[in-house]
């Protein structure tokens, strides 16, 4: 029996061709994976936000060394038992001058709800480098202990000793060739010029006329006479003597915060909680987590920060049930505060005790005042 015949031809099947549409639909595909190659190198003007490290201003933190020691430790005074947790949220930046995220970074960032994608310029000023960047940064966070500080130890009935002086003055402002730095500015008016939301009041009510500063200079006080000049200030005039102010203050007992490679002024309230629960025999908390932000001046005002939509993810991420948010920062709030999370809005250190009491004490929490829309 044979296998095969020499006599039969096998003809193979025709090819069957690609159809135009097909083979159409292959070239936009190929097309597309390339141009996606391509626009994943370019370069983009774009920066992404997204939630960075919680620290537990209860807790410890780790020093320049590497050591762990507290976050916040007070000689001078009997400190108390803390529990639970007072969280301060940070925010990370991907990407700077020197370095942009790509096209694909940012497509995954825009669909993120704990991500947010900003223009290089609203984080990166032009001319503004990493390094510059960073160094300000770090003077913020320096001024926002020490505003902290003495918002809490005013709150705890110590006198901080605060004085305003003269870090640097404006080309062609009306302080030019009248006050120099480091000049200590006592009085205006006849009024205690005891910092510079203080000292910008007595200003702006003389309307524009002269306004007569008391300072120490080296020592030795004596009387200057200073007419502002008016200026635009985010579309809002305003008198302003054309100087840049520091506060300096006394503080009666020894606070050291450490916190070694975070900056920006946004934890200020959250210090000045963890202080006063440092330095009171009840906890603030009630021993739970509750994580907050804001600025704060001496005088206890809370005020807006940046990234606050991250800082809601980084809170709830970090087991946070509560959270403390700036007044000024509700409308970037509403709609953004992730399942589980309670949100209450402060305008002062006094509003965000009353919030604690209510946590603590399982009082009526839906009392307090929320961010609520419009």
């Amino acid at each position: 029996m044979a296998l095969f015949d020499d006599n039969v031809t096998i003809t193979p099947a025709p090819r069957r061709r690609m159809s135009r549409g097909t083979l159409v639909g292959v070239w936009a595909l190929a097309i597309a994976l390339v141009v996606l190659l391509i626009i994943t190198f370019l370069p983009t003007s774009y920066v992404i936000q997204r939630p960075g490290p919680v620290y537990n201003t209860l807790g410890t933190a780790e020093s320049a060394d590497g050591a762990e020691v507290p976050l916040i430790s007070v000689e001078g005074a009997e400190t108390f038992e803390t529990d639970g947790a007072l969280d301060l949220l940070t925010v990370q930046v991907v990407g700077n001058r020197e370095r942009t995220p790509s096209w694909f970074e940012l497509a995954l960032a825009w669909f993120d709800p704990s991500k947010a994608v900003l223009p290089l310029d609203a984080v990166f000023p032009e001319g503004t480098t990493t390094e510059d960047r960073n160094a300000e940064s770090a003077q913020m966070m320096v001024d926002s202990q020490q505003e902290a500080t003495a918002a809490a130890l005013t709150e705890l009935g110590y006198d901080v000793g605060a004085r305003i002086s003269v870090h640097s003055i404006l080309d062609d402002s009306a302080a030019e060739g009248v006050l120099e730095e480091n000049d200590v500015i006592v009085a205006a008016d006849g009024e205690p010029a005891t910092d510079a939301a203080a000292l910008r009041k007595i200003v702006n009510d003389a309307g524009g006329a002269p306004v007569e500063l008391l300072i120490d200079r080296d020592g030795e006080e004596q009387t200057v006479s200073i007419t502002p000049k008016e200026t635009e200030v985010d579309g809002e005039k305003t008198l302003l003597l054309g100087v840049n102010l520091i506060t300096d203050y006394d503080f009666p007992i020894d606070v050291t915060i450490q916190l070694n490679n975070v900056g920006g002024p946004s934890a200020g309230m959250m210090f000045a909680l963890g202080i006063i629960d440092t330095l009171t025999p009840e906890q603030l908390n009630g021993g739970q987590n509750v994580a907050g932000t804001g600025t704060i001046t001496a005088d206890g005002e809370v005020g807006p920060i940046g990234g606050i939509r991250q800082k809601l993810f980084g809170a709830k991420d970090a087991g946070a049930e509560w959270f403390l948010a700036p007044d000024a920062n509700c409308d970037e709030v509403v709609g953004h505060v992730p399942d589980g999370l309670q949100v209450f809005a402060v305008e002062t250190l006094d509003d965000a005790l009353d919030a604690l009491e209510a946590v603590r004490d399982g009082g009526d929490v839906d009392a307090l005042p929320t961010c609520t829309a419009g």
